[in-house]
């Protein structure tokens, strides 16, 4: 396993089509920790983590490891919220071993990577079937075995659960707890939800709603793995961040002339 590495954003903007989506965002993550990105919808979380991605460019600097940032790497993997990114003509097993071939790693090293990697999110059982032949909870998890097997130092997820039911959502997010405890890389998770974020992270970061978002806080979750939301500290954090959250959404009520709920 590659431990996790630090990631650094020193004072980015980005704008896109002339439009500022984000705006002078300062922020270090540390090597192994697990951080949430938490806002409104249209508040630049995915745009943040494109750029750390390296397929957008910024002004200001975005170091991984103490290397900047200049396009996509090998240390940086991407698990996305659609699983339309696994190739549908491939077995679990050749998605999984898809990178590794692509570095010339031999046959047989590359079969016992992804027996390993699949077993690790639960689908060893799964090996020779088809994306087709998988649920959504299933395919999210053939996605992450596809992006560990490379090892990288950074895994970059944009709100991979919020395609799938409550209850798969559920228990994806004690395996994504599981997973990561195990491999340790650095984790960067885009969501909405505020209950997933508490389950989840070191660290939550809100931001303001666009443009030009901004940070606006950022909260330590100083809660013991596993974690429930009956437990009161997380119940304090959670109406915190519905607070702060509801104000950036009544400002984007205010700027669309629309009234906010109760008025």
């Amino acid at each position: 396993m590659v431990a996790g590495a630090a990631i650094d954003l020193e004072n980015i903007s980005i704008t896109l089509g002339g439009q500022p989506i984000v705006s002078q965002v300062n922020l270090s993550i540390k090597a192994g920790e697990f951080v949430c990105l938490l806002g409104p919808s249209g508040c630049g979380k995915s745009t943040v983590l494109n750029a750390i991605a390296g397929f957008l460019p910024v002004d200001g600097a975005i170091r991984v490891g103490g290397t900047a940032v200049r396009g996509p790497g090998v240390d940086r993997g991407v698990v996305f919220q659609n699983s339309d990114v696994l190739f549908p003509w491939l077995t679990a097993s050749e998605n999984v071993e898809y990178g590794p071939t692509i570095k010339g790693v031999a046959k047989r090293e590359r079969a016992e990577l992804a027996r390993r990697y699949l077993e690790l999110v639960g689908l060893g059982n799964a090996i020779d079937k088809f994306p087709s032949e998988l649920s959504g909870g299933m395919r999210q998890r053939l996605q992450m075995a596809r992006v560990l097997v490379n090892e990288p130092s950074v895994v970059l997820m944009d709100e991979p659960f919020g395609a799938l039911d409550a209850q798969t959502r559920e228990v994806m997010q004690v395996e994504l707890d599981r997973i990561w405890r195990a491999t340790k890389p650095t984790i960067v998770f885009v969501t909405h939800d505020i209950g997933e974020s508490i389950l989840l992270a070191d660290r939550v970061v809100t931001m303001t709603t666009g443009p030009s978002a901004k940070i606006k806080a950022v909260h330590d979750v100083d809660l013991s793995h596993p974690r429930t939301m009956s437990d009161p500290q997380a119940l304090t954090l959670q109406s915190t961040l519905r607070n702060e959250i509801g104000e950036e959404v009544s400002k984007v009520l205010r700027q669309q002339g629309l009234k906010e709920p109760g008025l």
